[in-house]
């Protein structure tokens, strides 16, 4: 068992019960030993509620107390982790056969170092502690508080919506939060596939302009000013303008970005995101007066940790961490936040100063182990192939142009690819040149 960019995440036939016990009864460790109770939540799939009895199962044979918050989003989770442990039982936007553990402390997740801790106890096996120390297990709800805290904070500037929202739920934990937020601020909200359901019938989990169809016509057709659409649990986010179409990830963060280091107050402001994140960031940033600082995918929260200066906001394509906020990445804060400006300035005036060159993702097939030396070549290749570029090689192999033009290539994590992403106004182009790189690299 190890430990992804977003926790544990797998079919069920290995993140079981069995999984899940072992997990809770380490993680349990952690709590008895920090004298914190932990909080567990859980996703609508169908799976939840056993790996909740197991987790509850393992932690308190540790010695934790579990406060048991049922079914909530993930931010919702992570905001009640503030102060103590918490767990949360999700596969995010994974298929409904997918279940996943995420750990929490303080309202953040577990770092590297934590995690690995977690690991070794699993692996050596945890031993139970007297069965007179064996913690006790309550129910708390903690989801209105979070609802509040939400629209509190998304409202701090005294804006009041006066707007037509429609939220695509996805069946899945943005039913419980995101439309309730939206009416405390005012819009007017249609809440679409608003049932919880753990197999997803509506549409797949991940939200994307392909399974977010129904949303665009929808919004086409009808009188909505602003469509958004969430994953399974509610940490994504996903908008869609008033023709339907989908904004770009990069555009959100560039525009979300250029709001918070222009409201801050800071000395040096600045915006932790990923190597794969558009220059549009960068570019808005800069206007701003504040500057980006890039951090290793699904890392946001060591990024936060390790910035120079004062993060502001961090994000990478999908996924937003309000730090005002919280520590946690939150796809229902971003969704007040953003409908908050668009009511206030329009959705058109916000994306107007970003500059949105076209963009290209390609997968070139590349064995794991083979991905290594295919890496070490490239960072000897590309910066000769493309000379005027500047060149980062701390998470991947980024090359940006004089141009605000830019290329990246990654090793994926989880499938023997390696990943290729481009930005330019002569993108086609530019792709087929690096690409070629690329699969000799492979070979």
């Amino acid at each position: 068992m190890e430990f992804g960019t977003a926790g544990i995440r797998g079919p069920v036939t290995e993140i079981g019960p069995e999984l899940a016990l072992a997990v809770g009864r380490a993680a349990g460790v952690d709590a008895r030993e920090a004298e914190e109770p932990l909080v567990l939540g859980r996703d609508g799939r169908t799976t939840g509620g056993s790996l909740a009895a197991a987790v509850t199962a393992g932690a308190t044979s540790a010695g934790a107390d579990v406060r048991r918050a049922g079914q909530l989003p993930t931010p919702g989770l992570a905001y009640a982790s503030r102060g103590r442990r918490g767990v949360m039982l999700t596969a995010s936007h994974n298929p409904p056969g997918d279940n996943g553990i995420k750990l929490f402390v303080d309202g953040e997740e577990y770092d590297r170092s934590a995690e690995r801790r977690i690991e070794d106890r699993v692996a050596d096996g945890t031993d139970p502690a007297p069965w007179d120390e064996y913690g006790n297990v309550e129910r708390v709800s903690p989801l209105p508080a979070y609802r509040e805290a939400v629209t509190r904070y998304a409202s701090r500037d005294g804006a009041t919506p006066d707007l037509s929202v429609a939220v695509d739920c996805g069946n899945g934990m943005s039913a419980l939060a995101t439309p309730q937020v939206l009416r405390e601020l005012g819009a007017d909200v249609v809440a679409l596939s608003a049932d919880i359901d753990g197999h997803f019938r509506a549409r797949e989990s991940k939200p994307t302009p392909e399974t977010l169809a129904d949303l665009q016509r929808f919004v086409a057709d009808g009188p909505a000013d602003l469509g958004i659409g969430q994953d399974g649990d509610a940490d994504r986010v996903v908008f869609v303008d008033a023709d339907g179409e989908v904004v770009h990830e990069d555009t959100v963060l560039a525009i979300l970005a250029e709001h918070y280091v222009g409201v801050s107050d800071a000395a040096d402001p600045v915006v932790v995101t990923t190597p794969n994140a558009s220059s549009r960031v960068d570019e808005r940033v800069r206007a701003a007066g504040g500057r980006v600082e890039r951090v290793r995918l699904g890392a946001l929260h060591e990024g936060i940790g390790a910035a120079t200066g004062t993060v502001v906001f961090a994000g990478e394509p999908w996924k937003h961490v309000h730090p005002a906020f919280g520590g946690w990445i939150d796809g229902i804060t971003s969704a007040a936040v953003v409908t908050r400006l668009v009511a206030a300035e329009g959705l058109e005036t916000l994306r107007a100063p970003v500059t949105e060159r076209p963009y290209r993702k390609v997968s070139v097939p590349c064995a794991d182990q083979r991905k290594p030396t295919a890496m070490s070549q490239l960072a000897e290749v590309l910066p000769d192939a493309v000379p005027e570029a500047t060149v980062d090689t701390e998470h991947g192999i980024r090359l940006e142009l004089p141009d605000s033009s830019w290329v990246l290539v990654r090793p994926s994590g989880t499938e023997p690819y390696l990943r290729l992403y481009a930005e330019s106004e002569s993108v086609d182009r530019l792709v087929a040149d690096v690409r070629e790189y690329i699969e000799r690299a492979a070979e």
